[in-house]
C-alpha cells in the first residue's frame, strides 16, 4: 500500500472510553510527520465482542457502519492490534462471496494497518529521544503479535530511543487474560492469567510499561492498582512516543 499524506484514524472503544489521551497522541505523532488526520465522528466497534461470542450477524451489522464511515481510500491506521485484526482478517468471513459488499468488505480490510507497523513500515520514522534514561517492558497483545505480525514494528520504534532500554520480563509472550469477552465469561482464569503477568512485571526494574493495545492496559493496569505493589501503570506507545520525541507539544 502506498502511503500518502491523508489516513483515517481508527481510534478503538478503549481509547475512546478510557485513554482519549493515546488518540491525541497518536494524532500530534502523526501530524508531526506530515500526515493529514482524519478522525470519523462515525465510527463505533469493530463488531469483535460480537463476533468471537457467536453472534455474526450482530457483527457483521457493525462492520457495514465501519465500512460507510471510512469512504474515502486512504490507509486505516488503527490504534490496536486487535481491533485491526478483526477488520483486516475476519471480515472477510463475515461477507462472503455472495453478499453484496463483499467487494467492498475486501477493499477496506486491505487498507488497515496497525500504528506501530504505519509508523515503522509505511512512514518510515526517524525518532528523536529527549527524554531521561529509562528502562521499559513492552506488552503486545496475542492478536498484534500472533495476527497482525506488529512486534517488530514496536520493538523498532523504541531501539531508535537512545535512553530506552527495553526490559524482557518473565513469560513476555503469554496472553495477559483480557481476551475481550474471555474475562467476563472466564473471570477466575483471567485473574489468575493477569496476575502471572503484573508478577513478572514487578519483578523487573521498569519505570515505564508501554503496549499497543490499551485493552490490555486496562486489564493489568487494573491488576496493578489492585495490587498495590508498585505505582507503575502502563501507557499507549502513541502516548509515550509523543512525550520522549515531541516533548514541547500540546
Amino acid at each position: 500500500m502506498t502511503t500518502t499524506k491523508n489516513i483515517y484514524l481508527y481510534g478503538t472503544c478503549t481509547i475512546d472510553l478510557f485513554f482519549p489521551e493515546a488518540g491525541i497522541d497518536a494524532i500530534t505523532l502523526l501530524e508531526a510527520h506530515q500526515i493529514q488526520v482524519h478522525f470519523p465522528s462515525e465510527q463505533t466497534c469493530c463488531g469483535q465482542p460480537a463476533y468471537t461470542s457467536g453472534y455474526p450477524e450482530q457483527a457483521r451489522q457493525v462492520a457495514l457502519s465501519q465500512l460507510a464511515a471510512f469512504p474515502e481510500n486512504w490507509p486505516i491506521v488503527v490504534l490496536s492490534g486487535s481491533c485491526a485484526g478483526m477488520m483486516k482478517h475476519h471480515y472477510q468471513h463475515l461477507f462472503p462471496k455472495n453478499h453484496p459488499q463483499y467487494i467492498q468488505a475486501r477493499q477496506f480490510s486491505q487498507r488497515i494497518i496497525e500504528f506501530s507497523e504505519f509508523l515503522h513500515h509505511h512512514l518510515k520514522v526517524t525518532l528523536t529521544d529527549h527524554g531521561k534514561p529509562v528502562h521499559v517492558a513492552l506488552h503486545t497483545a496475542c492478536s498484534a503479535q500472533r495476527e497482525m505480525d506488529t512486534l517488530q514494528s514496536s520493538r523498532q520504534l523504541l531501539s531508535q530511543l537512545n535512553n530506552v532500554s527495553v526490559v524482557s520480563p518473565a513469560h513476555e509472550e503469554e496472553c495477559c487474560g483480557f481476551g475481550g469477552t474471555f474475562s467476563v465469561k472466564f473471570p477466575d482464569i483471567s485473574g489468575a492469567m493477569v496476575n502471572d503477568k503484573c508478577t513478572a512485571l514487578e519483578a523487573v526494574n521498569i519505570q515505564h510499561l508501554i503496549s499497543a493495545d490499551c485493552a490490555c492496559l486496562l486489564n493489568i493496569n487494573g491488576c496493578l492498582a489492585k495490587r498495590q505493589k508498585t505505582s507503575l501503570q502502563g501507557e499507549h506507545i502513541a502516548s509515550f512516543l509523543r512525550h520522549r520525541c515531541l516533548p514541547n507539544t500540546h
